[in-house]
């Protein structure tokens, strides 16, 4: 298991005298994270301090055996840190707890194996959220609106894997207004307004849920994940076991962390060089565009006319301005609210049909709408590069431009997990002698 990303440091303070059930309280707390399958904790001690009950702790030789400070520190995956915070809490009787967000850049034991090669079990998340067949559809969106997920799992009473409940689900079978990456730009009334309808309807993770679930193995390697992802068209997979049961979670952007990580950093210009892995074969020239007077009527017709959700604004020699989604309409526009521009949203997302009516009047322009400033590549831009910058900026699809930023395409996450898995040695060979690449 890697972490790489966002992460959750834990730092308890206590003193060496502490204990829990007769045992030092250090090596007490070390054995139950590892227990649990922490990703990994160490104990420092302090030279002087002093603490709640304002004693001066020291380590001079007069006071060898004072009550020394003590700190544990222990990094993980948010999800494992929620679960195990309230035990770790209950072993401490007298201390000081913090929690802070970090990010991992690397968290990886030496590899002999490529990182396409090695088994998901390597990189796969273990927590995982999970429901029922039988848990109410309300308390599910409001359970991944909480965590904020896009997809969950449904397992049944011994574990196994029975279905998953996307987006796509929820909006199709459920009725969603607006798919969960947008709900956060609804209003608060607007949100419960959904939730109270889906309480209602009485629907069930079992009513809405797309089954068979598509999953991968512990021991299949990660390659054979990403092909799948690829040939599917999917996000996420669960992982499980040789009985179906659920072990784990793979998602695209884990794979592309550990990818990035493992790729060599600036002098690996072989990488997109390859034929038929450059940029300019995998970008889509089909993009839609609009000027920045455009209104929000062109603006979202533009955005009906591809599948992709986004616009790219352009100015008269078609030099890149900035980029439009569906998040962005609903974030700066006024008419936000207005359930007409909902329904057109909705229909985006392929869920409603037939006639649409017009936006009423509105002065907003697509400049007043666009996201700056635009990241973008050439090009003749390494697709290694290329994909740090998606990673790095959290984008999903980036314009591609020539020497004077005139647009010439967009490159997908989709194409670029397409280039990696086509790429040969010596782009994602193994390391050396038991060395990290």
């Amino acid at each position: 298991m890697q972490i790489i990303g966002q992460a959750t440091r834990v730092t308890v303070y206590f003193g060496e005298s502490d204990t829990y059930q007769g045992r030092p309280l250090y090596l007490a707390l070390l054995e139950m994270l590892k227990r649990e399958g922490a990703s990994g904790a160490t104990i420092m001690r302090g030279v002087a301090g002093f603490g709640a009950h304002s004693r001066i702790h020291t380590a001079s030789l007069i006071t060898l055996s004072a009550d020394l400070p003590m700190d544990l520190v222990w990094v993980d995956d948010p999800r494992r840190v929620e679960r195990l915070l309230p035990r770790l809490r209950s072993m401490v009787d007298a201390g000081l707890i913090t929690t802070e967000s970090v990010d991992v850049v690397q968290y990886a034991p030496g590899r002999q194996t490529a990182p396409l090669d090695g088994p998901v079990v390597d990189i796969m998340r273990e927590e995982v959220v999970t429901v029922a067949p039988h848990t109410p559809v309300a308390e599910i969106m409001a359970l991944l609106l909480h965590r904020e997920l896009r997809s969950v799992p449904v397992v049944d009473d011994q574990g196994r894997v029975v279905g998953i409940i996307t987006d796509g689900d929820l909006l199709r079978r459920a009725n969603l207004m607006v798919r969960l990456g947008l709900q956060e730009e609804l209003s608060a009334a607007a949100v419960q307004e959904q939730l109270t309808q889906l309480r209602e309807s009485g629907l069930t993770a079992a009513d809405i849920m797309t089954q068979p679930a598509i999953t991968v193995r512990v021991n299949d390697s990660v390659r054979q994940a990403a092909l799948i992802m690829d040939e599917k068209g999917l996000k996420r997979l669960p992982v499980v076991d040789e009985q179906g049961r659920l072990t784990g979670w793979i998602s695209r952007i884990d794979l592309f962390r550990v990818l990035d990580y493992h790729f060599i950093a600036e002098p690996n210009e072989q990488l997109g060089k390859t034929e038929g892995l450059s940029v300019s074969e995998l970008m889509i020239t089909q993009v839609a565009t609009v000027p920045p007077g455009a209104g929000v009527e062109a603006v979202l017709h533009a955005l009906e006319q591809n599948n992709r959700r986004r616009v790219v604004v352009v100015d008269e020699q078609r030099r890149v301005l900035g980029i439009i989604t569906d998040k962005d309409i609903l974030r700066r526009s006024r008419l936000r609210s207005h359930p007409t521009l909902l329904s057109r949203i909705q229909r985006l997302l392929g869920v409603s049909t037939g006639a649409h009516e017009l936006l009423p009047p509105s002065s907003e322009r697509a400049m007043d709408l666009m996201s700056t400033p635009v990241i973008s590549v050439r090009p003749d831009t390494p697709l290694s590069r290329a994909l740090h910058l998606m990673i790095q900026h959290n984008i999903k699809r980036l314009p591609v431009v020539d020497n004077s930023g005139v647009l010439l395409g967009l490159l997908g996450r989709n194409s670029v997990l397409r280039g990696l898995l086509n790429a040969s040695p010596p782009d994602l060979v193994a390391p050396q002698n038991g060395q990290p690449a």
